[in-house]
């Protein structure tokens, strides 16, 4: 592993902190994160010049990760959300090319789903939704109840059994997409993006967390239906 380490490039370098940082139950993991373990796992490839071991080179990981060759155009690396990102099973496999036999036990290689066209929308949707994007970063007191509606596919303008009517649509897709994505490897979008559990698990914690924090609202929109 040390020989094979010692001949890995920059960027396969990067890859193999990146899947330290998941191990470590970092998922998805910021740049700021994959800067740090990539410094701390290879001090002499990603250190500042003249500072090696007291600071890290971030243009040196960030140039690899987001260049014309970095690890996220090689597909690699999805991009989650600003500065947001997690190892792909194409990653997970380059890994495993490199030689590090802990890949083999903890992420045995399994087929990936492939979803309609509607259903990888329908993730496509809510992955790239404000809500979602504000959640993993932490700003979870700037959601608004806007945020929520576009996250649940609805608008402030429904009303009674049509507003029920579309969060059980929301709800019945996450469950088929949950079905999915949990019998193999995940979904394969077109885009080369793979979907796994750990992604399915985060945008559930998203609406719980809608559907805590604006309950309220829901109720005052079904409310009114049932007055008209």
């Amino acid at each position: 592993m040390v020989n094979i380490v010692a001949d890995c490039t920059v960027s396969e370098k990067i890859l193999l902190a990146a899947f330290d940082l998941e191990e470590e139950g970092q998922s998805p993991f910021s740049a700021e994160a994959l800067i740090v373990k990539s410094w701390q796992k290879f001090p002499k490839a990603f250190g500042l010049k003249g500072y090696a071991d007291q600071y890290p080179d971030s243009n040196k990981v960030l140039t690899s990760i987001m260049g014309e060759k970095g690890l996220t155009r090689r597909g690699w690396l999805s991009k989650m959300g600003q500065k947001l990102y997690t190892l792909t099973r194409e990653g997970r496999q380059m890994v495993r090319k490199l030689g590090h036999e802990e890949v083999a036990a903890a992420a045995p290689v399994e087929r990936a789903n492939k979803p309609s066209r509607d259903q990888e929308k329908f993730l496509l949707g809510l992955l790239g939704s404000p809500a979602v994007e504000k959640y993993q970063q932490g700003l979870k007191l700037e959601l608004t109840f806007a945020d929520a509606c576009k996250f649940w596919g609805i608008s402030e303008n429904l009303r009674g059994e049509a507003l029920d009517a579309r969060m059980d649509r929301l709800r019945a897709g996450l469950t088929e997409m949950d079905r999915l994505v949990g019998s193999g490897g995940g979904v394969d979008l077109s885009n080369g993006r793979n979907i796994g559990k750990d992604e399915m698990k985060q945008i559930h914690k998203v609406d719980e967390y809608l559907s805590e924090r604006f309950g309220r609202h829901l109720s005052l929109l079904r409310n009114r239906g049932e007055r008209n």
